[in-house]
């Protein structure tokens, strides 16, 4: 074999090997930023992984809502009418927090109850994956409550 063949094979064999790490890399990553969504009913039959990062979403149930007193420590359950999970946040919530209102909580659980590290309620303008919308839907016809829309938009 001659000098460049050998040397032309070499760089393409390291090529190949960059590329596949590249990837990898790349997969792990992302794979680490996913974050899947879960109602409490799927969370309590163990769906989730522990010491997972995941969305919660559901409804905050009435008269469920509590707030530490000279802390922004709050409390609340949230249902989806097939189970309730009791969450636990430390932050400023969403200005449109509320109890009978959906939320969408990432976190993880701690226990028995959700540890949220981040709160999200529901908006009109804001856009909302069909999926999202879909299960909360759900929950709020379970409840009584205008159901969502099913077309993303919530």
């Amino acid at each position: 074999m001659n000098p460049t063949r050998k040397r032309r094979l070499l760089f393409v064999a390291a090529l190949i090997v960059a590329a596949g790490l590249a990837t990898t890399f790349v997969v792990m990553a992302l794979q680490r930023n996913l974050t899947y969504l879960y109602t409490p009913s799927e969370v309590l039959a163990g769906e989730t992984a522990e010491r997972a990062v995941f969305r919660l979403g559901g409804m905050v149930k009435e008269g469920s809502f509590s707030r530490e007193p000279d802390s922004l420590k709050v409390s609340f359950v949230v249902l989806d009418g097939d189970g309730e999970l009791p969450v636990d946040f430390e932050g400023i919530l969403p200005d449109l927090f509320r109890e009978n209102q959906s939320v969408i909580a990432t976190g993880s659980m701690a226990g028995d109850r959700f540890l949220a590290t981040q709160v999200l309620a529901k908006h009109d303008e804001a856009y909302m994956p069909k999926e999202v919308a879909d299960k909360m839907g759900i929950a709020h016809q379970k409840h009584g409550v205008d159901a969502a829309p099913s077309d993303g938009s919530y």
